[in-house]
């Protein structure tokens, strides 16, 4: 299928993982995809792969926290091809901010890439998105859904991504662009396995017992792939969710079901 031909998308955090995933999918489909991270390298070898075939990609580096790049960005986007259609706010950080932590830079860091980071990208992304028709989607998480001790900021990121979308969606309604958001459960990713490394030490024990720990609380007994998270976005993205906006989905092998 090419739904998305002479669609614009851009993916933040899309150097690895699921970012990587989402890019991948709407360039398969068609799509010109603006590839964004903060370190350049990666993106370019991407853009490289991706622009072998008919496919469009070009590489942008970004930090999501610094208005000046993503400003920079935008404007090298909208001087490349004019305009943007998909926006997929994927960019995000994770890590342990347990309350007794005598230093605060890991919870201004973590709220700063995954909730004012897709603020600032928004915000310089709409003036690329006309009127009629615009698809914005922000990747989440399970932990937007519930709590989980020594998580925090992670936490309250995520929280507060879900508020954003649907505010965000009644906004921009009269706009035709619609917004949602995706709530993966552990996925199968460089950042799970740090994750896991980071929770088994702070537990005392192994990787492995965490792993098996963290499986036996999914119902459907796996992690998830991220081509399968990519898999949603395209459909939130596509003509057939035209009429879904301000919702959260939840990806998660039913760890949540609110």
């Amino acid at each position: 299928m090419q739904r998305f031909l002479g669609r614009v998308v851009l993916v933040t955090g899309a150097s690895r993982g699921i970012g990587r995933a989402i890019a991948q999918a709407f360039a398969g489909e068609g799509a010109k995809v603006a590839l964004c991270a903060r370190s350049l390298e990666p993106m370019e070898k991407m853009a490289e792969e991706l622009n072998r075939g008919e496919r469009q990609a070009i590489a942008l580096q970004c930090d999501v926290r610094v208005k000046s790049d993503v400003e920079k960005a935008m404007a090298e986007l909208g001087k490349t091809w004019g305009r943007l259609h998909v926006l997929v706010n994927n960019a995000g950080l994770s890590g342990r901010t347990p309350i007794d932590d005598p230093a605060d830079d890991r919870w201004h860091d973590i709220l700063a890439t995954n909730l004012t980071g897709s603020y600032l990208v928004t915000k310089a992304a709409l003036d690329l998105m006309s009127s009629g028709w615009g698809r914005i989607i922000n990747v989440s998480s399970v932990l937007g859904r519930f709590g989980v001790p020594g998580h925090s900021a992670y936490c309250a990121s995520k929280h507060g991504l879900l508020g954003f979308t649907r505010a965000l969606a009644l906004e921009l309604a009269s706009r035709q662009i619609t917004v949602n958001a995706i709530c993966p459960g552990w996925v199968a990713t460089d950042m799970a396995e740090r994750g896991i490394r980071e929770g088994a030490a702070a537990r005392g024990i192994s990787p492995e017992a965490f792993r098996e720990d963290a499986i036996a609380a999914v119902p459907l007994r796996r992690f998830i792939e991220p081509e399968e998270v990519a898999k949603l976005v395209l459909y939130l993205a596509s003509n057939d969710a035209s009429a879904i906006t301000g919702q959260t989905y939840n990806l998660c092998g039913g760890q949540t079901m609110d």
